[in-house]
């Protein structure tokens, strides 16, 4: 397990950002920053993806974790060979730690969002809602005398719109989607059958772990074929909420919140000091950055079973020298 020191020391070196010059690539690729990940278009139908330590939480962002974006990478690109029998995917190649070169797409905009559990703290978190009295979710029809973090009678699809920077997704139901025209039932429906494969999977590998797959999301998009394929990245982190198995019961019983390895803790400090998603961001300490990465890490070894070993070259050197055979 690597070690809070280890994770202290690179602090300094976090990558907050990525642009045309810092990275060496030819200004003429497009760039789209998203919330983590800064997206380049190359000319030649492939996209390159490079996940910086931006940590986002309430659909903001709120600073860098050291080693997060490794982190995030290695993992996501992982999952995407565990799952690729089930769902195909845009992966290409990892030509650095913290970069995947993937197949060029046309993302749908909608994320598909599986839960199992009912739980969560923000404003539009499913166990909010059916805390305040609501019994219909995103078009389910959900039992009365649920407790916190109880677990579903089946998983669940809730669906969301993707905001806009500096605005919040919104949950939804299928109707709701496919009745505002932002995607075609076929491709939400192929999008859809996709994303309850890829979270059994994801359920099975986790068991088998000690884990819990208690809910995640994933962003879909259309190749140059016409398919619909997986993008972005599945079950890291960022993007699930994990629980520990062997503790959950007795916890639950307890009224105690699970185990987790996910940015939950970060999300729980947060609101421990008042934010929940407006107003000004709150600096995260060195203390509480560096635990998340310490979970960030432990997520890694626990799924898939090997120790995370980081890459503690100065990022934007490392990423300048590994991506130098894109361009010539």
């Amino acid at each position: 397990m690597i070690a809070a020191s280890e994770i202290a020391a690179a602090l300094p070196k976090t990558l907050d950002t990525t642009d045309h010059a810092t990275l060496g690539l030819p200004r003429g690729w497009p760039l789209y920053e998203g919330k983590v990940r800064d997206n380049y278009s190359l000319p030649d139908g492939r996209r390159l993806i490079v996940t910086t330590d931006r940590i986002s939480a309430f659909d903001r962002v709120l600073g860098t974790l050291p080693l997060k974006g490794q982190i995030l990478n290695r993992l996501s690109a992982w999952w995407f060979e565990q799952t690729r029998d089930v769902a195909p995917n845009h992966v290409i190649s990892v030509p650095d730690p913290q970069a995947l070169l993937a197949k060029e797409c046309k993302p749908l905009p909608v994320e598909m969002v599986v839960r199992a559990y009912i739980t969560g703290v923000t404003s539009t978190s499913i166990w909010t809602a059916y805390s305040t009295g609501e019994r219909v979710f995103c078009g389910h029809r959900l039992p009365d005398g649920l407790k916190k973090n109880d677990r579903l009678p089946e998983p669940i699809l809730t669906p969301s719109t993707k905001a806009e920077h500096g605005g919040h997704d919104q949950s939804a139901s299928r109707a709701e989607i496919l009745a505002s025209g932002v995607v075609s039932e076929a491709h939400f429906d192929r999008a859809a059958e996709l994303a309850h494969a890829l979270f059994r999977r994801g359920a099975e590998i986790c068991e088998k772990r000690g884990w819990i797959l208690v809910d995640t999301k994933y962003e879909f998009g259309v190749d140059p074929s016409g398919e619909v394929i997986v993008i972005d990245e599945v079950h890291t982190p960022d993007s699930s909420r994990f629980w520990f198995a062997g503790t959950y019961a007795e916890r639950q019983a307890r009224s105690e919140e699970p185990e987790s390895f996910d940015k939950e803790y970060v999300r729980r400090w947060l609101t421990s000091v008042g934010f929940k998603g407006d107003g000004p961001i709150p600096a995260l300490p060195d203390d509480v950055r560096v635990e998340a990465s310490r979970r960030y890490a432990a997520a890694y070894e626990a799924i898939v079973g090997e120790a995370f070993v980081p890459d503690l070259d100065a990022p934007l050197v490392r990423l300048q020298r590994n991506l130098s055979a894109l361009h010539g």
